[in-house]
């Protein structure tokens, strides 16, 4: 699959989750209820993806964990804020530079409309 065949299904499966679940709910219930649909559309997805730190020769374990890796090509960063603010964007770029991915997609589940609460990141 092509990054944007990617991208547009997991946008429908977050839509999908969104108008069944609403917003106010915890970005971990918008997580499990996600896997779930992009499961079930047949993409390969990890969730909670450990991302190690490299710095020069020394590979750190820092904790950090990408929500979910879709086909190993696109990042998912969720959240259920009241709004995106600057650290939201650049841990997602982080997280690309990181992990050489190209895409990555942050999605916020608390806004009455899901299209009010995406912001496509590219590295």
């Amino acid at each position: 699959m092509e990054i944007n065949q990617i991208t547009e299904q997991i946008l429908k499966c977050a839509f999908k989750v969104h108008s069944e679940l609403g917003p106010g709910l915890l970005e971990s219930a918008y997580e499990a209820c996600l896997y779930y649909e992009l499961k079930q559309s047949g993409l390969l997805v990890e969730k909670q993806k450990a991302l190690p730190l490299v710095y020069y020769d020394i590979e750190l374990d820092a904790g950090y964990r990408i929500d979910l890796l879709v086909q190993n090509k696109v990042i998912v960063e969720i959240k259920a804020v009241e709004a995106f603010n600057d650290v939201h964007t650049a841990q997602v770029l982080t997280y690309l530079k990181l992990s050489k991915c190209k895409i990555g997609l942050l999605l916020n589940f608390n806004v009455s409309s899901l299209k009010h609460g995406i912001k496509r990141l590219v590295n």
